[in-house]
């Protein structure tokens, strides 16, 4: 075990653990939303279109992390404005949008001297961040968590019956473009650390196996907490002894949790359905 926490005794190693903690705990919140509305292609969506607005501000010279969360946006009220005036449903919507814009991206990237690597876009570099963007993602992840904390009654309401929240006096648009800011920020950080292809998995997985074993809303969010958090322990720990990328490592326990999930679900379920029935 002493062979395994010794990765803790370098700074950078430190660094990276608590960005990747609380960036998914951040994702863990979030992803129940996420799961209970359907929006599970919209996290994506969003992580993949971001990277036409990374490439324009890398040619202005402006924030990264600002020309993301604007494509994110874009991305976003974009599929939401076509979904209201148009028989197509959302995820037709979303396939579109998103992958088109991901292929602007690319083909910007192609063009433009930015100086930038794209690798590190597509797949992060959580050991490498620079203080900066510790920083960054760090007041993104707080500014989610605080959102979510004062408002996360009314988001359920949302996710759960829109109909409802609106007889309840809530602004259903307000809490529709709020939560998909709050996506687009949550993408933003999660793209500096694990990049965009695998920021998808952080922001999907925990809400989905957090819902095979629980029936209560605030217990799926409990249990998605931990279940990420302990996959991003593992993954920063495994990523440093086999000298692997920590992202992937990170995407990877989050895979093994959920299908320990899984098999958890049909063990409770196969326990109910044996269990003799009283009359």
């Amino acid at each position: 075990m002493s062979g395994w926490l010794e990765a803790f005794n370098y700074p950078f190693m430190q660094q990276a653990l608590w960005v990747a903690l609380l960036l998914g705990l951040t994702c863990a919140m979030l992803s129940c939303f996420l799961v209970l509305k359907g929006w599970a292609l919209m996290g994506d969506a969003i992580s993949h279109a971001i990277l036409p607005g990374i490439v324009i501000a890398a040619i202005f010279g402006w924030p990264l992390a600002l020309g993301a969360f604007c494509a994110a946006l874009v991305c976003a009220l974009t599929t939401g404005w076509l979904e209201y005036r148009s028989v197509l449903k959302s995820d037709t919507l979303l396939g579109i949008v998103f992958s088109g814009m991901f292929a602007a991206g690319i083909i910007l990237f192609q063009k433009a001297d930015s100086g930038q690597h794209l690798t590190h876009i597509l797949f992060g570099n959580l050991l490498g961040m620079q203080p900066g963007q510790r920083w960054q993602v760090l007041w993104i992840c707080l500014t989610v968590l605080i959102v979510l904390a004062l408002k996360w009654r009314d988001f359920m309401l949302f996710v759960f019956d829109a109909a409802h929240a609106r007889l309840s006096g809530l602004s259903v648009p307000f809490l529709y473009v709020g939560l998909l800011a709050l996506l687009a920020l949550t993408a933003v950080g999660a793209m500096q650390a694990v990049g965009v292809v695998l920021a998808v998995a952080m922001l999907i997985a925990p809400g989905i196996s957090a819902q095979l074993v629980v029936s209560r809303f605030h217990h799926m969010l409990i249990v998605a907490a931990l279940l990420s958090m302990c996959a991003t322990y593992a993954g920063v720990l495994i990523s440093f002894r086999l000298d692997a990328s920590t992202g992937a490592c990170i995407v990877l326990c989050q895979a093994a949790g959920f299908f320990l999930m899984l098999l958890l679900h049909y063990g409770m379920h196969y326990r109910k359905t044996r269990m003799p029935s009283h009359a």
